[in-house]
């Protein structure tokens, strides 16, 4: 199989939004992540504010692959 430029710059423009994405999850879990009282051993809670970080990174995830998308689409010549 053949990967022509087009592609190779499709894969690496998503593969970078996961990244973000990723970075984000362990920021949020490192910044907000705490031993919880469950009574699983080594279990973590999220506070709220942690929670609504989540949401945010969430929301932002949805419009940054949005945005990709559209710059692909612009990049491809597509209309």
């Amino acid at each position: 199989m053949d990967i022509d430029a087009e592609l190779r710059r499709q894969i690496v423009v998503s593969l970078a939004a996961v990244l973000v994405f990723l970075a984000g999850l362990v920021y949020i879990g490192l910044r907000y992540g705490k031993a919880s009282d469950l009574p699983v051993e080594g279990s973590f809670a999220l506070p709220p504010q942690g929670a609504l970080a989540l949401v945010g990174l969430l929301a932002v995830f949805v419009l940054l692959m949005a945005a990709v998308g559209a710059y692909l689409v612009q990049a491809n010549g597509d209309t």
